[in-house]
């Protein structure tokens, strides 16, 4: 299944600066841990969370961050 995964700036910028790539962030979304933020979700992944919302048939990816 091919995800249809689109990225805010704000989330480049992060993935850029932390060494992230698109392959891992969708690894994140698709095993990773997952939890609830009101109406988002998050999944952690290894060092990462990957912060996003499910629009429709898509997934809009908010952050990405380190794992605390």
């Amino acid at each position: 299944m091919t995800l249809r995964v689109l990225y805010s700036r704000h989330a480049v910028e992060r993935m850029v600066l932390r060494g992230i790539s698109r392959r891992e962030v969708e690894a994140a979304i698709r095993s990773g841990s997952k939890s609830r933020q009101g109406d988002r979700i998050v999944a952690a992944y290894r060092y990462f969370e990957v912060v996003y919302i499910v629009m429709e048939k898509r997934i809009f990816v908010i952050t990405v961050k380190p794992r605390w």
